[in-house]
């Protein structure tokens, strides 16, 4: 039979729903223990931060005509 921890380490899935499990086995292991680490974090600003004018009157103008069935 096998335990709750020999099935989450062979589902990778089920290691992604429970991170402190990955840290404990990374812990329990040397080899995983002398892999490099690195943080990354999201951009702090997104790439296209403002839509331009032209875009939004279009894109009202487009909203605003009535749907037409053809």
């Amino acid at each position: 039979m096998q335990t709750s921890d020999t099935l989450a380490i062979a589902n990778p899935f089920a290691l992604m729903l429970n991170p402190a499990e990955v840290f404990q086995a990374i812990g329990r292991s040397d080899r995983l223990e002398r892999l490099q680490r690195r943080v990354c974090r999201p951009l702090d600003k997104p790439l296209i931060a403002h839509v331009p004018a032209d875009f939004s009157d279009y894109d009202h103008a487009i909203d605003a005509e009535p749907e037409t069935d053809e």
